[in-house]
């Protein structure tokens, strides 16, 4: 799903909330926190990524937006989750430190859900690892632009498609065990 949300947009509704975090690690910590928990709203998005847990009208408006949007794609069948993360004009730098970002609130979002990644399969705990390394990506100088922006649109797929897999596999470690009724053997 491409987000309806654009980057610069989310960036000003998260200054004007006063928030501690750049709209592409604001909205990692949203995703791995949807990978750990189910009961996460949007709420609990708010009072992690801002001070005082609110936003203006217009500022929650679109924030609100993002959440939801972001819960039905990690949620739906069509692998249709993305990132967030600023426009394609901007600078390979720019994107790569973003993306760095969003990694690093994806575990921070993963980690504080209560998600050990070594409980997990061996695929979802080696996206994890790898994703941690992504928090240390950096553009090579040494490369050519058309090279770093290769390397840079096959980490973006790699990522979205590792959290859609974390997403998946984490998904029975959310749901609610069923009730003590429907347990019994007749």
């Amino acid at each position: 799903m491409a987000l309806t949300q654009n980057y610069a947009e989310t960036q000003r509704c998260l200054r004007e909330a006063h928030a501690m975090a750049e709209p592409a690690e604001a909205h990692g910590t949203l995703a791995g926190a949807l990978c750990a928990l189910d009961a996460y709203s949007f709420e609990d998005w708010l009072a992690e990524i801002t001070p005082d847990g609110g936003a203006s009208a217009a500022a929650a408006s679109a924030l609100r937006e993002l959440y939801a949007g972001t819960r039905a794609a990690l949620g739906g069948a069509g692998m249709e989750f993305d990132l967030l993360l600023p426009d394609d004009d901007a600078p390979i730098e720019e994107r790569t430190r973003a993306l760095s970002l969003w990694c690093n609130g994806f575990l921070y979002g993963l980690g504080s859900g209560g998600t050990d990644p070594a409980r997990l399969s061996a695929d979802a705990g080696e996206v994890v690892r790898d994703l941690s390394e992504i928090t240390r990506a950096d553009v090579d100088a040494a490369d050519g632009a058309e090279e770093n922006e290769a390397a840079f649109a096959e980490l973006v797929e790699f990522v979205r498609v590792g959290v859609q897999l974390v997403f998946e596999e984490a998904r029975r470690r959310r749901q609610p065990p069923p009730p003590p009724e429907a347990r019994l053997v007749h």
